[in-house]
């Protein structure tokens, strides 16, 4: 028998939930004996598996039994040197790893179309982060990935790097020269540390993009949730390096991750990786199927468009939609959220769709979507839109103020159209896709506060910033 069909957490928790235990132990729902009533339906079964360490269970920190044997399955799976399960998102995966991987001071390259949660390691770790701006796509208007040539100058400019971290792929699921800046940082002795929040599933293959993990990066994290059967905050951690200890990884995963970690979420990264593993290719053939039918469904509707991935090299279960209608991407989403069709995120251009990763013979309204889809834009008629969005940021850019000062400096309120030149005191993030606008110690640019403006024009809504909606931004003294 294939391991991979094994799920030893699992099994250890339905083996635990037959005996019918009597608990004098934490969670105080007792197996959901104590729960308001209202909520029985809803929660009784997986209270049930709501267990802690006990006898049988294993400790997520001080894994013996089932747990180091399902992450090992997990670590078979994606072959890698070791591999973790985390019950704190992706979010406590990018703390760990950069923690682990990056010194107090030392330079580290950073792309800057980052999750928030790899700002927040920067800032932990105090180093001195330099960021490399992402090539901006036309057709879809949003920031993609970094080019080799950037980061060649990048090295150029800033040998002595202790690190480079990269986003893999975007959140649309864009692609970029993954293989091409691995060999380059490995050859410059700099390990690679990839955010793969959205890629869990690219180990199923072609003609999905191929995983960092089996690119050679160091250190990568994965929202197993995102695109996997698993529970919401159910991530991978995977490590792959000679230069980054695997215990100084273990290190910052308990400093940072709960004490009391989840079963349920435990048992559903149990099970999704087995969901992965024993992917077929006979699955993957209804998979494509059914996302080429329901994309040439929705583009028989004129007023919308169906966003094709430049080389067409992109995350096949990410659909991307704009308006041809006049309406900006948030409009849409609006009208799709009237019936019921609920989005992963909305920009002013674009709507995204996250689809389900199918098994042969699964079923998904996939077609009732676009009956609803239909629904949703009746009335509406076809505009030609030709609009260019450019953006000249620069390509490498650092921090005006050290994290270590900033703590020393007061700020200011000042009116958003004045801030040009100014550096900003707190992180203004549009979520979703949570990838930050403005960072904290950073000068602000005239093309920033120019996004900014018709982001909130536009109708984002932001993460940080408690001021905009007073057309405030806080800024540093630095005078």
């Amino acid at each position: 028998m294939n391991t991979q069909w094994k799920t030893p957490l699992f099994g250890a928790l339905i083996e635990h939930v037959n005996k019918k235990p009597i608990s004098f132990h934490v969670p105080g729902h007792k197996y959901g004996r104590i729960i308001q009533s209202e909520a029985n339906d809803l929660f009784e079964q997986i209270l049930k598996m709501d267990a802690t360490e006990l006898s049988g269970l294993d400790d997520l920190h001080s894994p013996v039994g089932v747990i180091l044997e399902a992450e090992a399955l997990l670590g078979e799976l994606y072959q890698t040197m070791k591999s973790y399960f985390l019950v704190n998102g992706s979010t406590v995966g990018n703390l760990a790893m950069i923690m682990a991987a990056c010194e107090e001071g030392t330079i580290v390259l950073v792309q800057r179309n980052c999750h928030k949660s790899v700002l927040n390691a920067l800032s932990l770790a105090k180093v001195r982060p330099v960021f490399l701006e992402p090539e901006y796509d036309q057709n879809w208007k949003v920031a993609s990935g970094i080019k080799i040539e950037t980061v060649k100058e990048a090295i150029q400019l800033y040998p002595e790097a202790k690190a480079i971290i990269l986003t893999y792929p975007n959140y649309y699921g864009m692609v970029n020269e993954l293989q091409e800046i691995i060999n380059l940082a490995h050859f410059r002795h700099i390990p690679v540390l990839v955010d793969e929040a959205h890629g869990p599933h690219f180990i199923i293959g072609n003609p999905f993009p191929t995983s960092a993990v089996q690119l050679g990066a160091d250190i990568v994290v994965q929202s197993a949730h995102k695109t996997l059967p698993a529970l919401t905050m159910g991530s991978f951690l995977h490590v792959n390096s000679r230069v980054i200890p695997v215990n100084k990884v273990k290190e910052y995963l308990e400093i940072f991750q709960s004490s009391s970690p989840s079963y349920p979420i435990m048992a559903s990264l149990d099970l999704a990786r087995k969901y992965i593993a024993t992917y077929e290719n006979g699955d993957k053939s209804f998979l494509l199927s059914e996302i080429t039918h329901f994309k040439e469904e929705l583009t028989k509707i004129p007023t919308i468009k169906v966003l094709d991935y430049p080389n067409n090299q992109g995350d096949l279960l990410k659909v991307t939609i704009q308006s041809r209608c006049g309406l900006s991407g948030y409009q849409l989403q609006s009208r799709f959220e009237k019936v019921a069709i609920y989005t992963e995120l909305a920009d002013p251009f674009n709507v995204l769709f996250i689809l389900p990763l199918l098994k042969e013979g699964q079923c998904y309204p996939l077609a009732e979507t676009v009956l609803k889809i239909k629904e949703a834009l009746e009335g509406l008629t076809f505009k030609e839109e030709n609009e260019e969005f450019r953006i000249y940021n620069q390509k490498i850019s650092t921090l005006a103020i050290p994290y270590q000062e900033m703590a020393d400096l007061g700020t200011k309120d000042i009116v958003i159209a004045e801030a040009m030149g100014l550096v900003c005191a707190e992180t203004i993030t549009p979520y979703p896709p949570g990838i930050p606008l403005l960072l904290k110690g950073e000068r602000i640019t005239v093309d920033r506060l120019n996004q900014l403006e018709w982001l909130l024009k536009s109708g984002a809504k932001f993460q940080g910033g408690s001021l905009l909606k007073w057309g405030l931004l806080k800024v540093y003294r630095t005078t």
